[in-house]
């Protein structure tokens, strides 16, 4: 594995790089709004998340799955 930051993925994604989810644009921007999705912060006008912080997310969705 090389430490070339060029081919590092980036830390910040902005809200269509976070299709990672699987999730439409609308349904992030809807999760945002009430509450419950992926932790997110405004940078200027674009909105960012931490890949991090969409991992985190995902886990914590998984878990809640597990236990209900």
């Amino acid at each position: 594995m090389s430490d070339d930051p060029a081919r590092a993925e980036p830390e910040l994604l902005t809200i269509t790089e976070a299709e990672l989810l699987r999730a439409p644009v609308a349904t992030l921007r809807y999760w945002r709004h009430l509450g419950p999705g992926p932790r997110s912060f405004r940078l200027g006008r674009r909105v960012l998340y931490r890949r991090n912080d969409l991992q985190a997310w995902v886990d914590q969705q998984l878990g809640r799955g597990a236990a209900g």
